[in-house]
């Protein structure tokens, strides 16, 4: 992959860290600035299922940032848009709608297949 994609790529995957620490310091901010005093039951479960929808969200995209960190290092050492499992080159368009993924949309159908013929 030539340098102005790896840049491109990399300038794409720098915004979304950026976007996902940012969410997660306005989400703690927020839950450092709610009282968390509601004396009515409904709002406090209410107030309690928000957080907890707000702290999946934020697993999620803790998980993703991780991934985000290995596709970084990947440019850097010049091993990005390369399948993990064949050794093809991952196509463009894949890498614009998922750039943290490590295989190839031959590879990863052939991964779901085998997973849902598993499954049962």
């Amino acid at each position: 992959m030539d340098s102005k994609k790896l840049q491109h790529f990399k300038e794409k995957l720098e915004a979304m860290s950026a976007e996902i620490m940012e969410g997660a310091s306005k989400t703690l901010n927020e839950m450092n600035d709610s009282a968390g005093n509601f004396p009515d039951p409904a709002d406090r479960a209410t107030a309690e299922s928000d957080r907890n929808f707000e702290l999946r969200i934020r697993d999620r995209e803790r998980k993703l940032l991780s991934k985000i960190k290995k596709a970084l290092t990947r440019i850097e050492e010049e091993e990005f848009g390369i399948c993990d499992d064949c050794g093809d080159d991952i196509s463009d368009a894949r890498l614009e709608a998922r750039p943290v993924t490590t295989l190839c949309i031959a590879c990863k159908t052939n991964q779901e297949n085998y997973e849902k013929a598993k499954a049962g």
